[in-house]
């Protein structure tokens, strides 16, 4: 088929406008960039380090010491029980109050359940407690109970 003269004078008229046009564009685009090429340099970089920030702040955050929870049981003989070492207590110069807490310890107490048993507010067995760590020369309740069993100062 053949085109008629009036069609191909539009599609020649149509395809040089949109050719005009896309020129027209380009040149709009190409303006932009040369007018604000400082501002698109600018922003670029501060994209960059904006996304570089954000994964070192990930990396520096991320826990570098894992925490475990290591559970462990104590056989008590009950058939090897003493008497308590009177002398031991004496020397170490735990007082009745401190003795107390500690035997709650022994028993797997929180030290807010000492508290309720013994009448007390929980700075008070906070109080005995770290006396009691400082007496024993030990850092933890665990080794607190253990270092009283060995030393016969709580069954």
């Amino acid at each position: 088929m053949q085109l008629s003269a009036k069609r191909k004078e539009i599609l020649i008229y149509g395809i040089s406008m949109a050719a005009l046009l896309l020129l027209l564009k380009w040149l709009e685009t190409h303006f932009i960039i040369y007018n604000y090429r400082l501002e698109i340099f600018i922003g670029a970089i501060s994209i960059t380090f904006t996304a570089l920030g954000i994964w070192l702040a990930l990396k520096l955050v991320k826990p570098k010491v894992e925490t475990r929870i290591v559970e462990k049981e104590v056989y008590i003989d009950t058939s090897l029980q003493t008497e308590i070492n009177q002398k031991e207590i004496d020397k170490l110069g735990i007082s009745k109050r401190e003795l107390d807490v500690l035997g709650l310890m022994a028993t797997g107490l929180s030290n807010e359940e000492i508290a309720e048993k013994l009448f007390v507010s929980l700075n008070t067995v906070k109080t005995h407690s770290s006396n009691i760590f400082l007496k024993l020369d030990v850092k933890r309740r665990t080794q607190a109970v253990e270092k009283a069993k060995r030393l016969n100062i709580i069954h």
